[in-house]
């Protein structure tokens, strides 16, 4: 039996309960923020620039070897609507892959040949890696650095991870 009364451990169990209610009203929520408080300024910004029928905007700063990557990019919501989006299968589809992702997770943090791949578990036999790492390049996730030595793209790392964190959801 414990040392500690049930009036010891309650009260311990309410202090901890009120730790975490007052934690939780720091998390933002997508939901409490209301127009011009300056939680959604990313949405604010897209409203005064006054797309007809909206807009969709990706933003990125990275700190990487070769410096800072500041990346942003935005298309009005009915030109992505007009899209043949059958056309962005091939892009897409290199990334619908768990040992092609696996692979750029590694390349990202700095596997850069297939030698060096071919050393990690799970990514297969060489001609296998080939296989993924030239679908990855032919849709422009990869590119070669120096012969046999691959990279993520600078321009296709805020991409990558705006896709990553849209395919993880809302949290």
């Amino acid at each position: 039996m414990s040392d500690r009364s049930t009036e010891e451990r309650l009260a311990d169990l309410e202090a901890r309960i009120a730790e975490l209610e007052q934690r939780s009203e720091h998390v933002p929520r997508p939901s409490a923020a209301t127009p011009g408080d300056g939680a959604l300024w990313v949405l604010e910004g897209i409203r005064q620039q006054g797309s007809p029928g909206g807009s969709v905007v990706y933003a990125g700063h990275l700190d990487g070897e070769e410096g800072p990557v500041e990346w942003q990019y935005g298309l009005g919501a009915e030109d992505l609507t007009g899209l043949d989006w059958a056309e962005l299968a091939t892009t897409l589809d290199a990334l619908g892959n768990p040992v092609r992702l696996s692979i750029l997770r590694a390349v990202w943090s700095g596997v850069s040949t297939v030698a060096e791949l071919k050393e990690q578990e799970g990514f297969g036999t060489t001609g296998q890696i080939y296989h993924h790492v030239n679908l990855l390049a032919a849709a422009g996730w990869l590119t070669t650095r120096r012969r046999g030595h691959y990279v993520v793209p600078i321009d296709r790392r805020v991409p990558l991870l705006v896709i990553l964190a849209a395919a993880k959801g809302s949290l």
